[in-house]
């Protein structure tokens, strides 16, 4: 018999905070486990993983589709040539996991899926949730990542969740901090400097940043930057030049280093709508960065300790997020213990404690064949 082959799936790779943990914890288990394979659309993010792990991808002119079923449904493919090719695998899904869970099913396959995202965000509509309840629990494991979206996928869909927290990786965010900005637009000391890096999507609500922005920068001298990708482009841009506030607010692109510029801000907000654990309030409280951030399912209120490591508002209400900023800027000095108080919590999301228990779950799923 074969020996028994990891396949990480990962249809869509976009360089978000699923996609962070994806590589670190794909790298971690580099180095302990032979034969491990990483399927994905998308090429661009390729030299982010050990070269140890076989990246299995159908090439770069798939890669440019932006449709996401079209994705899935090619790495599907790519998944069915492995099997082919040898029957003895575990899959781990980091995406598409209905998609995988599905076809583990009809090969007889053990699955291991992780869900990125709180249920609030994507389980309204009545025909996916009925769909949801009836695949989900065909997995062998369910990861997530916090407490409390731990509690709503347990109640909403009949499961027994395993609960792992983000491996944070300091390290690489401390040797990635100091690199110089070329761009003098965030450098400026005389200017209150807020942060916010997140795809460009509904769901991060960027919309509501910006409103609360126009209102604190009409009373402080300040600079807003948004680092980021996505199909909302347009519309921030729209908003920026609409309401005249190009020469304070800017967008750039997607960053493979956002530390540089996490370093310089003297505020990190997130106003998204719905998370899971945002990695990125980690990383931020990681470089001792003050945090604001919209009080969505899930994620945010746990990491900011319900309040006490960072300011927490009403998901969309832009105006209480204005007085949380000019709050803020009011109280910089005082507000280092909060922040502090962050830091020191950040050991829950321990990269090696947290990577380990990955290990151990799939090593349990390998049959002890390392």
């Amino acid at each position: 018999m074969q020996i028994k082959s990891l396949i990480l799936f990962m249809p869509s790779i976009e360089g978000g905070g699923v996609e962070k943990n994806l590589i670190i914890i794909s790298n971690y288990f580099a180095k302990k486990i032979k034969n491990i394979k990483l399927i994905s659309a998308e090429n661009r993010f390729r030299n982010s993983f050990n070269k140890k792990i076989n990246f299995i991808s159908p090439g770069s002119k798939f890669s440019k589709n932006k449709n996401k079923i079209f994705k899935y449904l090619i790495c599907l493919f790519l998944l069915f040539k492995e099997y082919l090719r040898n029957k003895n695998i575990l899959i781990f899904a980091f995406q598409a996991n209905i998609y995988a869970i599905i076809f583990a099913k009809i090969f007889n396959i053990k699955i291991i899926t992780r869900s990125n995202s709180s249920p609030s965000g994507w389980s309204k509509n009545p025909f996916k949730k009925i769909l949801f309840r009836f695949f989900l629990p065909m997995a062998d494991e369910i990861v997530v990542n916090a407490y409390d979206f731990k509690k709503q996928m347990d109640k909403e869909f009949n499961l027994k969740t395993k609960l792992i927290f983000n491996p944070l990786d300091r390290k690489k965010i401390a040797k990635l901090k100091n690199e110089q900005i070329k761009d003098n637009f965030f450098l400026d000391k005389k200017n209150f400097k807020i942060l916010n890096a997140a795809r460009l999507t509904n769901q991060k609500d960027h919309l509501t940043l910006l409103k609360a922005f126009k209102i604190v920068n009409k009373k402080i001298k300040s600079k807003l930057l948004i680092i980021g990708s996505g199909k909302n482009k347009t519309i921030i841009e729209h908003y920026i030049h609409k309401n005249n506030l190009h020469h304070s607010a800017k967008l750039i692109p997607f960053q493979k280093n956002p530390y540089k510029y996490m370093n310089v801000a003297d505020l990190f907000v997130l106003t998204s709508k719905f998370e899971g654990l945002p990695n990125v309030l980690l990383e931020a409280l990681s470089l001792k960065k003050f945090v604001i951030s919209a009080n969505c399912p899930t994620g945010p209120s746990e990491i900011l300790l319900q309040g006490k490591a960072g300011y927490l508002f009403k998901m969309e209400d832009y105006k209480q997020l204005a007085k949380k900023i000019l709050t803020h800027y009011k109280n910089k000095k005082k507000n280092k213990l909060m922040t502090n108080c962050g830091y020191l919590s950040l050991s829950r999301y321990d990269y090696k404690k947290n990577c380990e228990k990955y290990l151990n779950l799939i090593l349990g799923y390998l049959e002890n064949e390392y």
